[in-house]
């Protein structure tokens, strides 16, 4: 998207816009245009008036660059927390980027070669992690930076980071009353733009989809199941139609089969990009085909986990010998990284990527430490490279208002013991979500997005092609195959913990074989 003949030229856009109306209304912008040209003039305008400052007037998701003719420099920019991905390689003297990975690795002035510091990375978290990709040469740009690209160097700045500063002058009502109120703001946004009349949403057993249900204009609420699993641990479909129900609003249920999920595995891994340990990548997948049947824009939950302290990593206490947190996340510890990899480097550290952040918040309270490493890193590099590539690749438009930085700006601020309260996490949030939810569904525990590959992954009929996979030519190149079938024969012979490293490495070598050999 390029406005000729301006000095300031939009290049490139993806995302949405959320408080478009107020932008529009202080820059003087037409709110009859389209909306591809409403964005440009949004864009161009805020970024003539505010400069490089313009990012931290825009609440939405967004990855922007603009060409500044004056300055003679190219601007790359990435919403603060990452909603929306964006990569970047130099080349024979220019810049690529795109935030799809596999069109710069596609680029013939691209030589496609295994970043094997961030291969090794990957297998300890099952994501990968900060600035380097997969693949040698091609970064990734993180949230809250911007890329200044001159023409000869592209240097990378940081322009926003997630600063927790607890505030202790406000009782917890108060606070609720503060999330309650800017929810609602996010969603009038939501709610007025006529461009998208119809919206639905996804819904699982927990208080955060529930939440954004009861406060959206989704008509609709959507989940999946797994045929065999009904009324299991595996399946929060029961109690996400009785959220449903209490709210009045319609409810589908796309069931998944193991044949399904199992067929959809390589499709999910190359419209990734990137390899991803998180399984859950590839229900999303099929319940936004399902979702892209009735709607071109679908509301999810992401963030608030994050932003208000959701996980159990959070409440549990660093060990004494524990030097960094490694985020919420990590599949593989290094002695089992060092058993299966072929060429391990003992110089490269599960803590290289996390270590100056954790460093950079030393005497701030070990929750705000911890919720600092997993919105820099966790959130952006699993969750939202899951929504973002998946949803883009089914055709959907995710919105995750709760992802807002508004939103954020309240949670950095509510104290860890507000967050954590009566054996509840993200209690503020829960409090705020009481508002509109029934405590049951309010204050009901954590239940996650589980999906049943453990069991499947047991079963002769679904398991051939992994273990062929992981016995192959492909995996001879980066790994000890006796050593991945020993894995593969104690996972067998009941040592269901190991699934989810048996499913990061199928990953890995269904996109190495596509995109190295």
């Amino acid at each position: 998207m390029e406005k000729s003949g301006n000095a300031v030229q939009v290049r490139y856009f993806s995302g949405y816009i959320r408080n478009w109306r107020a932008l529009c209304e202080e820059l003087g912008i037409d709110r009859t245009l389209s909306r591809t040209e409403r964005e440009n003039e949004i864009i161009v305008r805020a970024y003539s008036k505010w400069k490089l400052d313009f990012m931290s007037h825009i609440c939405g998701m967004f990855v922007i660059a603009i060409f500044d003719s004056d300055a003679n420099k190219l601007y790359i920019i990435r919403d603060q927390v990452g909603q929306k991905h964006i990569f970047y390689a130099v080349a024979d003297g220019d810049i690529i980027f795109s935030g799809d990975i596999s069109e710069i690795a596609d680029d013939p002035h691209i030589k496609k070669q295994l970043n094997k510091r961030s291969f090794q990375q990957y297998l300890f978290y099952g994501y990968p992690i900060g600035t380097e990709t997969l693949y040698e040469g091609i970064f990734k740009l993180m949230p809250g930076h911007y890329v200044e690209w001159d023409g000869k160097n592209a240097e990378v700045h940081c322009y926003w980071k997630p600063v927790f500063e607890p505030d202790h002058s406000k009782t917890l009502d108060q606070w609720a009353e503060e999330i309650k109120a800017v929810i609602t703001q996010i969603f009038d946004e939501e709610r007025n733009d006529s461009e998208f009349p119809y919206k639905e949403s996804f819904l699982s057993g927990g208080v955060d989809s529930s939440f954004l249900l009861a406060a959206s204009d989704a008509v609709y609420a959507n989940t999946v199941g797994y045929f065999g699993y009904e009324n299991t641990g595996f399946d929060e479909s029961s109690l996400a139609q009785h959220t449903a129900e209490i709210l009045g609003k319609g409810f589908r249920k796309r069931m998944i089969s193991a044949e399904e999920f199992f067929e959809r595995i390589p499709l999910v891994v190359e419209k990734m990009g990137q390899p991803l340990g998180d399984a859950s990548a590839v229900a999303f997948s099929i319940g936004c085909s399902a979702v892209r049947e009735h709607t071109k824009v679908v509301y999810s939950g992401e963030g608030i986990d994050e932003f208000f302290g959701g996980y159990n990593a959070h409440k549990t206490p660093m060990q004494p010998d524990w030097k960094y947190y490694l985020t919420c996340s990590h599949i593989m510890n290094e002695d089992f990284i060092r058993s299966i990899m072929k060429d391990y480097d003992e110089n490269v550290k599960a803590s290289d990527p996390v270590k100056d952040i954790w460093n950079s918040t030393e005497g701030q309270d070990e929750l705000s430490r911890k919720l600092t490493a997993d919105v820099s890193l966790w959130l952006e590099g699993d969750i939202y490279l899951n929504t973002d590539r998946t949803s883009t690749a089914c055709g959907v438009e995710l919105h995750t208002p709760f992802s807002d930085i508004r939103l954020f700006n309240i949670a950095r601020k509510i104290p860890a013991e507000m967050k954590f309260m009566n054996d509840q996490n993200k209690y503020a949030f829960r409090k705020a979500a009481s508002s509109l939810l029934p405590d049951e569904v309010a204050f009901r525990k954590k239940v996650g997005f589980p999906v049943p590959v453990r069991k499947w992954l047991a079963e002769d009929r679904f398991n051939k092609p992994i273990f062929e996979m992981l016995s192959g030519d492909t995996a001879e190149k980066y790994f000890n195959v006796k050593e991945l079938a020993d894995m593969w024969n104690r996972f067998l012979n009941g040592e269901e913990f190991l699934w989810n490293r048996i499913y990061a490495v199928y990953a890995f070598l269904l996109w190495a074989k596509k995109n190295l050999d």
